[in-house]
């Protein structure tokens, strides 16, 4: 079946990075756009980033420039680098395939000083 498990989140201090990893199975990983969505403490979902199948990536503004999307297909894995951290990133992180919807069950990075 299909499976999408992230990892990568944690405890960061702002301005700092991390990268969140995505582990697809289950279907033809390359071949369909996935997503990064975020939902930070007592709001709603957040869509950041799509990437195609061929690597086109696609960004909210709220990210742009601070987020990297990329993926390996041979690998069947997702990422998310992020840079310059800041508190209101703050969020579970959830990779996605919108159009299947299939979600993963999400990583914990927390911003704080």
């Amino acid at each position: 079946q299909v499976q999408l498990v992230e990892s990568g989140g944690g405890l960061v201090h702002p301005g700092e990075s991390l990268r969140l990893s995505c582990a697809a199975s289950g279907f033809i990983f390359s071949r369909f756009w996935m997503n990064w969505v975020r939902q930070a403490p007592g709001k709603g979902l957040e869509w950041l980033s799509l990437i195609k199948g061929d690597g086109t990536p696609y960004y909210a503004d709220s990210v742009k420039g601070r987020f990297t999307i990329s993926r390996d297909n041979l690998k069947n894995t997702l990422y998310l680098q992020m840079n310059s951290l800041k508190p209101e990133d703050t969020a579970v992180y959830y990779c996605a395939d919108l159009g299947s919807g299939y979600w993963g069950k999400g990583t914990l990075v927390t911003v704080s000083s």
